[in-house]
């Protein structure tokens, strides 16, 4: 039984299909983790229309592009590629220097000024932290067109939050299954 059907969500709407398909990794299994992400993000590109979504992780200064789901006839950006952290728009997103939506960057003083060091054309640009339960920043969940949409929706944002906290879960538990334990017993066998 899923919580959202209770509040009025059918079983097609985004948020269901995006509840679902993280709530069924409950293992903690990596493989099934990462296939569920990449379903997910799947499902938000074609949803929300976008050209690109992706997972970074902040790491040693820098954000590493951890899942990508990109238009197939327009790859961007890959799996594993990384950029300094304070040069990426993830990190300005994080701090307040850039609005979680801007449904046009041509149109916004600070995102106009970035356009020009992307390789690549971003319209509407969608972004939103990843924070996990001790209060540390993962990363973020964006996505981006590559042309401003006819009729951006804020709502989009909603989406995208709602699918950060859940990853978060995710990755905190991820976290729990990893730890290793405080102190291991020395076990010895001995003859009786």
């Amino acid at each position: 039984m899923n919580p959202l059907n209770d509040l009025g969500y059918k079983a097609d709407d985004l948020l269901v299909q995006v509840t679902e398909l993280l709530g069924r990794t409950s293992d903690g299994s990596d493989e099934l983790i990462d296939n569920a992400v990449s379903d997910v993000l799947r499902l938000l590109r074609e949803r929300m229309k976008m050209d690109v979504v992706f997972v970074s992780e902040f790491t040693d200064g820098q954000r590493v592009f951890r899942h990508v789901s990109q238009a197939p006839d327009s790859p961007v950006i890959g799996e594993g590629g990384s950029e300094p952290l304070e040069r990426s728009w993830c990190q300005r997103v994080v701090d307040g220097r850039l609005p979680r939506f801007i449904a046009d960057a041509s149109a916004h003083p600070l995102a106009s000024e970035l356009l020009r060091s992307v390789p690549f054309p971003i319209g509407t640009h969608i972004s939103t932290p990843i924070v996990l339960e001790n209060g540390d920043i993962y990363g973020t969940l964006c996505c981006f067109s590559f042309h401003p949409q006819d009729k951006p929706n804020t709502e989009d944002l909603k989406k995208l939050e709602f699918t950060a906290r859940l990853a978060a879960q995710k990755l905190d538990q991820r976290r729990v299954v990893r730890k290793a334990p405080e102190s291991v017993p020395e076990w010895q066998l001995r003859p009786k």
